[in-house]
């Protein structure tokens, strides 16, 4: 029976993505997709083969979003590397449930692609490379993604530092005034701010 029309592999990814957001990444099943769309599971089978290929739909279309355009060559390559990232941010924070799926299928979604390949680019030009290079794209996938993983799950706006901050003082000094201190960061300067301190180092 051929597939119809309306229902694109945009469109499937979109229902999964639907699921992800509202009930979490563990609530991502072929069942709940095909609930999403209207259909049987059974019927969902003729589209994709199972789960896994479900999830690299999520992850082409949340990386898809991404400018992979070079940024201007006269810029400072720190500069060009922090639009990099921001755009990677902007992207894939919109669904922070579905930050783990990225980190297994990125190396078949064309967005993470070539958005490492420029980059890479980037990162060469600045005279960073071998060894040094391979570390430093592998730190900033991590920074990325952990970054996003830490401001949804245990933001610092959020209960975690406040009961942090009420720990006894005699017992933990240091971790109770950072956490004082930290309700007055706001995301993007804890983002930025960590973002920045990793690039420094990589002049090291």
């Amino acid at each position: 029976m051929p597939r119809p029309r309306s229902l694109t592999p945009d469109r499937l990814a979109a229902a999964a993505l639907a699921v992800i957001d509202r009930d979490g990444l563990a609530a991502l099943s072929m069942r709940t997709v095909a609930r999403e769309l209207g259909m049987s599971p059974m019927g969902l089978y003729r589209y994709v083969a199972d789960r896994e290929e479900l999830e690299g739909l999520v992850v082409d279309r949340v990386l898809n979003d991404v400018d992979t355009t070079p940024p201007a060559a006269d810029a400072p390559w720190r500069d060009r590397i922090e639009t990099m990232v921001r755009r990677l941010r902007d992207a894939v924070a919109r669904h922070p449930e579905a930050v783990p799926l990225t980190l297994a299928h990125r190396h078949r979604a064309p967005g993470g692609l070539l958005w490492s390949e420029t980059v890479l680019g980037i990162l060469t030009e600045a005279g960073v490379d071998g060894a040094r290079r391979v570390v430093a794209l592998r730190a900033l996938h991590g920074y990325v993604t952990g970054a996003i993983q830490l401001e949804h799950l245990g933001p610092l706006a959020g209960p975690g530092t406040s009961a942090i901050a009420a720990l006894p003082e005699d017992r933990f000094p240091y971790l109770t005034q950072t956490a004082r201190a930290g309700g007055e960061v706001d995301p993007d300067q804890e983002f930025f701010g960590g973002l920045r301190l990793l690039l420094r180092g990589l002049d090291d």
